[in-house]
């Protein structure tokens, strides 16, 4: 089937074969995305105030949390920085005395700081001053005892994660100093964390074991921790501080919060396995902006738990923004799934700059996953160099503990809108659905990809391109698989 240059719309119905479209002529596409540059200019000149949040969707307005002018200065409390004295005490006693004084800043000064678990109180901002590293130990024992938390989608109690707080109001770690999450030496650990990872979900959660008899705190049974991972807190604040050094695991992972601001964070991980950068985990009302991640899995992800699990918490990750982020390697730029149990609403991905990431924009989930992707919406994203597809959403991933016969997850209404990439090296595009679960309502609105390969789609119902422009290096520029109700305008 070939177009010609007279067509104006073309609405196709379908649920046939895998057909092809090669496409004859050249689209008119008028962009708005930021144009790429090595350091994009909303990196330098970052507001110092947080401004007004303009979402598709019912959203609180977000501010900084005020503390009281209080500072308590760790060294006043017996920490020293020779780079062999564990200062886990003197912090904790630093921090203990800021709660008990009705909350404030505890200061991390200058000179670098060797220490075990941190775990922060309500009211308190752990502020690293200009030159302050927070260098961490990895010596296990250091983050005993165990505490409650989720580990890739499981709740369990395991090693405390480096920075961490439970049923917090109006906690926040402010730069512009520096952690050193001294990661390597635990990430000999992934060996045994599947095996581990299937006992807690085989003879636990699908047992029903309760959470609090799930106890995972030495080196054979035990799973790397996460760096910084705050539970059920309200009001989490997140500003100007740099991860130099990849800790154990997963990096920033906000479960069960609310309220939450993360800007001008520099996440540089790249050295170990599972680093992602910052995760939302069954979270709401987030802002994420003006970050620079640099990391070795995802770099901004959205997660709501896993299979079970997922189902029984119940709490779905919604009302995020994401915005003025600039993205170098990691698996993805931003990234949705695998594990959504819970279900992930609302959500809006705005001027961002993914460069050299694994894939762009990706949505992953697998069967047996069950729960809701659902309202997101991506304007005004510049890609260039990615290393195989622009755009990928899928629920025929596979992933670890998904099933053949299990709960299909559902994605849909997902709205793209003028999206850039120069230079996928696979796909522009590719999105699988499920037969019993197709992928629904999808909009792609002035879109422009050159690619090695074209677009190609399976299983999704309801899709709409308006002036789409795929410029494959080789074949056709879109592929179709078993699809119901197409609209395309191309615009000639």
């Amino acid at each position: 089937m070939l177009w010609h240059h007279n067509w104006n719309k073309l609405i196709l119905k379908m649920s046939l074969p895998t057909r092809t479209v090669w496409i004859v002529g050249t689209m008119a596409v008028l962009l708005t995305a930021p144009a790429f540059c090595e350091s994009p200019a909303f990196l330098k000149n970052i507001p110092d105030e947080i401004q007004p949040i303009d979402a598709p969707f019912p959203m609180p307005q977000l501010s900084r949390p005020v503390f009281p002018d209080r500072t308590f200065n760790i060294q006043d409390h017996g920490a020293k920085n020779d780079g062999k004295t564990n200062n886990s005490a003197a912090i904790s006693d630093a921090i203990d005395a800021c709660a008990n004084a009705g909350g404030g800043t505890v200061l991390v000064p200058e000179g670098k700081w060797l220490t075990g678990a941190i775990h922060l109180k309500s009211n308190i901002n752990l502020h690293l001053a200009d030159g302050a590293v927070l260098y961490f130990s990895d010596n296990p024992d250091d983050y005993l005892p165990v505490v409650f938390t989720r580990w890739a989608g499981f709740e369990c109690y395991n090693y405390s994660p480096l920075i961490y707080a439970r049923d917090c109001t109006n906690i926040a770690i402010t730069g512009p100093g520096t952690i050193e999450g001294n990661g390597v030496k635990w990430w000999t650990w992934e060996k045994v964390q599947q095996p581990n990872a299937y006992k807690l979900y085989e003879n636990q959660v699908l047992k029903g074991i309760p959470p609090d008899e799930r106890i995972y705190g030495t080196p054979e049974d035990g799973f790397r921790p996460q760096l910084i991972a705050p539970i059920n807190c309200i009001n989490v604040f997140l500003e100007g501080f740099t991860i130099s050094e990849a800790g154990p695991f997963w990096t920033i992972q906000l479960i069960y919060c609310e309220n939450i601001i993360a800007r001008n964070l520099k996440i540089l991980t790249t050295g170990g396995p599972n680093t992602d950068g910052l995760n939302l985990d069954s979270s709401k009302n987030a802002l994420v902006e003006y970050c620079y991640f640099n990391t070795g899995d995802d770099c901004i992800c959205m997660k709501s738990g896993l299979n079970e699990d997922g189902w029984r918490v119940g709490k779905p990750t919604e009302n995020i923004v994401i915005r003025y982020n600039y993205t170098e390697q990691g698996h993805g730029g931003v990234v949705f799934g695998s594990d959504m149990s819970g279900d992930i609403h609302n959500v809006y991905a705005h001027d961002n700059v993914f460069n050299q990431t694994l894939i762009g924009i990706r949505l992953k989930s697998t069967r047996g996953r069950g729960g809701v992707v659902e309202n997101l919406w991506f304007k005004n994203i510049a890609m260039r160099d990615i290393e195989t597809q622009a755009i990928r959403i899928q629920t025929d991933y596979k992933a670890w503990f998904s099933s053949n016969g299990g709960k299909a997850p559902l994605f849909r209404n997902l709205y793209f809108e003028s999206i850039s990439c120069k230079g996928a090296k696979r796909e522009a595009v590719t999105i699988t659905g499920l037969p019993d679960a197709p992928i629904e309502n999808v909009e792609l609105r002035d879109i422009s990809i050159s690619a090695a390969k074209g677009f190609y789609a399976n299983e999704v119902k309801n899709i709409k391109l308006d002036q789409v422009n795929i410029r494959p290096s080789e074949g056709p520029a879109m592929t179709w698989g078993t699809c119901e109700d197409i609209e395309i305008d191309p615009a000639f």
